[in-house]
């Protein structure tokens, strides 16, 4: 899943791409190197993050879009937390909802997703963005994380969303302590246990930083590290700026667990 922020304010290429003619060339860059997901997001959810209006948010991504629904054959993600511009985004022919807030309590994102029978990825996260980072705590977060997509999944049901519309996501970085996305990360396969598709986004993320003091720019090796290590834990989807590097290393570590099977 390529990543292709429309913002001008994301923690790593915020501002790059704020341009619909450069976001879009971005995205078929990232489609030629391959890309098999483009995730379209026009509202940073950094931490401390300052949230931005439907109708920005719709004017950023919406012209994205449009334009590239023409041009690639790869399914397209919006990031988004509000319904209304998940629906605008479905209406222009992105196929599947990325929501960082599933945490949320009122269902009209799944209504949405219903109605239009769209994939969505269910991801954990404990607060708000502008709040997530201030004080994370779990008793187990491994545990917690399961439990909430336990119970996620069962209101997503209840709502209209089939299981096999839903992809899970631990939410690295989303409320969590570097300690914590290291249980998180070391725990994946006990989330296969829900027999659904599971995503990782764990690129340039700040905790990378902090266990190994790598500013943004210099964090793709141990992105990579965490991507394989996903991979062999049965992780589907891998969220990433460094496209070409994330697919060459997933594909060697397919290749390597290929051949332990014969």
């Amino acid at each position: 899943m390529g990543i292709v922020n429309v913002t001008p304010d994301s923690f790593s290429d915020g501002g790059r791409f704020l341009d619909s003619v450069k976001a879009v060339a971005h995205a078929l860059d990232l489609a030629e190197r391959g890309a098999e997901i483009l995730d379209i997001g026009g509202e940073s959810t950094r931490p401390g993050a300052v949230p931005v209006s439907e109708a920005e948010e719709l004017l950023r991504v919406i012209p994205v879009i449009e334009k590239l629904v023409r041009q690639v054959r790869v399914p397209i993600s919006i990031d988004t937390m509000k319904p209304a511009v998940a629906r605008a985004a479905l209406a222009a022919g992105a196929n599947i909802v990325n929501d960082v807030a599933a945490n949320r309590e009122d269902d009209a994102m799944w209504q949405v997703v219903a109605k239009a029978g769209a994939g969505y990825v269910c991801m954990h996260m404990q607060g708000t963005p502008q709040i997530m980072q201030a004080r994370p705590s779990y008793a187990d977060v491994v545990r917690e994380v399961g439990d909430f997509f336990r119970e996620r999944l069962r209101r997503l049901n209840a709502s209209g969303v089939a299981v096999d519309q839903v992809v899970l996501d631990p939410g690295i970085g989303f409320g969590k302590t570097p300690e914590h996305n290291l249980q998180l990360l070391a725990s994946l396969r006990s989330f296969t246990t829900f027999q659904r598709p599971l995503s990782l986004g764990v690129s340039r993320k700040s905790f990378i930083g902090k266990l190994l003091g790598a500013d943004a720019a210099a964090r793709l090796p141990a992105s990579l590290a965490c991507a394989c290590l996903a991979v062999e834990a049965g992780v589907q989807i891998i969220r990433a700026h460094d496209v070409a590097e994330t697919v060459q290393a997933i594909r060697m570590t397919e290749a390597v667990l290929a051949g332990k099977r014969i």
